[in-house]
């Protein structure tokens, strides 16, 4: 996967206090630009921003995803194995999982180490990792 750029995301959040708390503190992304209505996140190497506003609704859906209703719509990132352990210790105890963290489609094409939580805006992320990564994409 060398070459991959940066992809740039911006969600809405109801409180940039909260979101500077969970993405800065709890994530430990570091914050960049930012305006009394957004702020820029380095969220592992990509550009996250999250912009105010006070009247946000919360998506409900769910899809059945390997024995699990996984939130939609979501957002995160494929970190590496070890990133990944570190993040679910680091995060036990601190978030409510939508769904903890997991390993699904075990033994299968895809194999993936899996966990989904909220922020405090209600956004829901996934954090994945594969023990190849080669897996990403496969089909079968």
């Amino acid at each position: 996967m060398a070459g991959l750029r940066p992809f740039h995301l911006a969600v809405t959040v109801d409180d940039l206090d909260s979101a500077r708390r969970f993405y800065g503190d709890l994530l430990g992304c570091v914050e960049g630009r930012s305006d009394a209505r957004w702020v820029d996140f380095n969220l592992f190497g990509h550009q996250f921003v999250c912009h105010l506003d006070e009247a946000k609704q919360t998506a409900e859906a769910h899809n059945h995803v390997d024995g699990h209703g996984v939130p939609v719509p979501h957002y995160g990132v494929v970190l590496n194995m070890a990133d990944w352990q570190a993040l679910a210790e680091r995060l036990a105890g601190e978030v409510e999982f939508v769904i903890p963290p997991t390993v699904r489609f075990r033994d299968a094409p895809g194999e993936q180490a899996t966990m989904f939580f909220r922020d405090p805006a209600g956004n829901a992320l996934e954090f994945k990792a594969f023990g190849n990564d080669a897996m990403l994409f496969e089909t079968g």
